[in-house]
């Protein structure tokens, strides 16, 4: 359970933080730059919950609640030394259940004849901008997975999040009829 008692420690304020197995890093570390910008992610969906509800906020809650699980994944690097807890990881279910609620969204869909612009609905509009970020981390990760340990699983949940929220957005953007389509040229 976490707890916490005081909000500032000043452990951090020459500019390190510590991981979730105690080593201390650079605030801009790789890892920590990749974690947080999961992080980041988490907040933008906060603001797309702003807009959302029923089954679409649900979803949203349910991805908020992994993300924080992606972020204690990220932010505990494995180094084969036991750390007398079980770490958070991503597992193989929550891709799965993420592409099968693709899948259902996609279908409402008609396919798509052009891009399509982050525009749209306010709902719509947060969720592009979560996809980017999404695709941000994602690029972290990728970065990240050179130089030390990411776990595959983790790696799929955050492509597959970034598809989720496209198809998300274009849901907000009444089941894609009132996306805003990129118009190649147009004003030339």
């Amino acid at each position: 359970m976490v707890r916490l008692n005081k909000i500032y420690t000043r452990t951090g304020d020459m500019g390190e933080t510590g991981l979730g197995n105690g080593e201390r890093r650079s605030k801009a570390d790789l890892r920590v730059e990749t974690y947080g910008t999961v992080d980041e992610l988490n907040a933008v969906l906060g603001l797309a919950r702003l807009h959302a509800e029923g089954e679409m906020d649900e979803t949203l809650a349910r991805i908020q609640n992994e993300l924080f699980d992606l972020g204690a994944e990220l932010a505990t690097p494995e180094t084969g030394e036991p750390l007398g807890f079980e770490p958070l990881k991503v597992v193989a279910s929550q891709v799965e259940r993420m592409e099968a609620e693709i899948d259902a969204f996609n279908e409402r869909l008609e396919p798509l004849k052009s891009f399509v612009l982050p525009a749209g609905s306010p709902l719509a509009a947060h969720l592009h901008l979560a996809r980017t970020v999404a695709r941000r981390a994602e690029r972290l990760m990728v970065a990240l997975a050179k130089v030390e340990p990411v776990a595959e699983t983790a790696m799929r949940y955050v492509n597959r999040l970034s598809d989720l929220l496209f198809v998300a957005a274009r849901i907000a953007n009444e089941d894609g009829r009132a996306d805003v389509l990129w118009v190649p040229g147009k004003s030339r």
